[in-house]
């Protein structure tokens, strides 16, 4: 072989190995999974075995955030890595978004990467920036669900597939990483259903949690004094849960057929739906409950139907986690698992999310990636995840757009610095479902400062380290005037960083 032909093949072979050396990325987005409810974060009640298989296997965040907790809204800064006001879609009821704008996921591509979005995505159709993509229509059905597939952006099909969403969404994610190109670097974002409201689980898991002691929070009775946003909400346990439309408590089976999610299941999954529900029926009737033991019964089922949903996704992950180590793929893997915000399970009497109280503020966020984060590790830094597309896009040596908001945690996730952020801003916007009043807020790990408006005009200040479950406002107390002043000028500090001029317009 003449020299030059030699350094030729050398220079190719070399160029082939690096651009098979670029991370892959699967990302995994649940929808209104809480931290409180898996064993990597502590729970007693959770069984989680492959989400705790990641934390263990890489990184545990324990102060992970969202900018705006509305699942549309959360998806939006993830692929965006810009706040809710920059990326145009506010919230689930009048925005719609921009397939046009940039996104990491469009980055990439531009760095040889292929990509896909498989699941839940409730941004709407026509998507950019996927090489392929298989969506549940809008908020999609855990039984025999619709989907929107396209190669290409623009041609769409439309199908429905029989069986459990959780298993259908894995299947075509694990399909689609069996037919991609072998020999270029790819992003997978899987989107699951699991585990939003109406808690639906595969009925395998019927039975999993029903005999759990399961303890109430102690602030399930919360009178909301000093709290005016919360004492209006709509998402109580006691009171907005629904018997039949949340916990399947139908008069008749005749009524639980007619209702929407089990009138598009076929008569063997209805029947196994049927004989697991009708039974606990029989014995909620012949109790005859009220007041305080009726809303504590009723947040029993609550978690169990939550509890099993989540054991139904979980089982998934270990299928694309074992897909990934079958494969020689997990060395050169960065897994992120996280929910599009946290959830309420039982705190305040609440189920739901939206308030930026921190069980909904706060997502689960676990990351896995072999010598670059170290197994076990706990990250206590502060991130948001308008960070992540930051963080992927210098992982991979793909330029960051100076559009850009968020800020890359890698170095976080590395061990080689403690946080990416010093403070968190904050800001919902819908005003309609749950009647949760738009509001917006900072953090600095320490104190919170909320600004509501529209339904509740008013301000709260919570100190975090004296009281961690948000259950006094001290805004008006005079010994906190230090404190409002100082959180003030950080909120307005972060209103121009971020260049909301809602928010400035609402500083009084």
């Amino acid at each position: 072989m003449r020299l030059p032909v030699l350094v030729a093949f050398c220079f190719m072979s070399i160029l082939g190995y690096a651009q098979q050396k670029k991370p892959n990325i699967v990302i995994i987005i649940s929808d209104d999974h809480s931290y409180q409810t898996i064993g990597a974060y502590g729970s007693k009640i959770a069984h989680t075995p492959n989400l705790d298989r990641i934390a263990a296997e890489g990184a545990t965040f324990n102060r992970a955030y969202v900018t705006n907790s509305i699942c549309g809204p959360s998806r939006a800064s993830l692929l965006t890595g810009k706040y809710s006001h920059k990326n145009g879609f506010k919230d689930n009821e009048t925005s719609n978004f921009d397939h046009s704008q940039d996104m990491f996921v469009k980055q990439l591509q531009n760095n040889g990467y292929q990509t896909a979005w498989i699941g839940k995505i409730h941004l709407g159709r026509k998507l950019q920036g996927f090489d392929y993509y298989s969506i549940l229509v809008g908020q999609g059905h855990y039984f025999n669900p619709d989907f929107i597939s396209s190669t290409d952006g623009k041609t769409e099909k439309t199908d429905r597939e029989e069986g459990y969403v959780a298993d259908i969404v894995t299947d075509r994610a694990l399909n689609w990483l069996e037919q991609k190109e072998k020999d270029e670097p790819f992003c997978l974002i899987i989107g699951h259903k699991s585990t939003h409201r109406t808690w639906m689980p595969d009925p395998k898991d019927f039975g999993k949690n029903d005999n759990k002691q399961i303890p109430l929070p102690d602030n399930f009775f919360d009178d909301y004094q000093g709290r005016k946003a919360a004492a209006v909400q709509e998402m109580s346990v006691a009171k907005d849960m629904q018997m039949g439309y949340d916990l399947k408590m139908f008069d008749t089976p005749e009524k639980m057929r007619q209702d929407g999610n089990f009138k598009r299941m076929n008569d063997k999954q209805f029947q196994q739906y049927l004989d697991y529900y009708r039974p606990i029926y029989e014995q909620y009737k012949a109790a005859n409950l009220k007041g305080d033991d009726l809303a504590k019964w009723k947040y029993h089922r609550y978690m169990v139907d939550y509890l099993n949903t989540a054991e139904s996704m979980d089982r998934n992950i270990g299928r694309v986690l074992d897909y990934l180590k079958e494969h020689q793929l997990e060395d050169n893997t960065l897994v992120v698992y996280l929910s599009d915000q946290g959830f309420y399970m039982g705190e305040h009497g609440w189920f739901d999310k939206r308030f930026m109280y921190e069980e909904s503020f706060r997502t689960p966020m676990l990351a896995k990636l072999p010598g670059v984060i170290p197994a076990h590790s706990q990250v206590n830094g502060m991130v948001l995840n308008v960070d992540i597309a930051p963080t992927i896009m210098e992982l991979t040596g793909t330029a960051i757009p100076q559009d850009v908001q968020g800020k890359s945690f890698l170095k976080v996730m590395e061990g080689k610095k403690k946080t990416a952020r010093k403070q968190l801003f904050y800001h919902y916007y819908e005003n309609g479902e749950h009647a949760v009043s738009p509001h917006f807020g900072v953090s600095d790990g320490r104190y919170k400062l909320i600004r509501y408006y529209k339904r509740v005009n008013g301000w709260e200040l919570f100190d975090m380290k004296s009281d961690p479950k948000e259950m006094k406002n001290i805004y008006d107390d005079p010994k906190a005037k230090g404190i409002v002043k100082k959180m003030k000028k950080l909120l307005a500090k972060e209103i121009e960083a971020t260049d909301d001029m809602e928010a400035k317009a609402l500083m009084d």
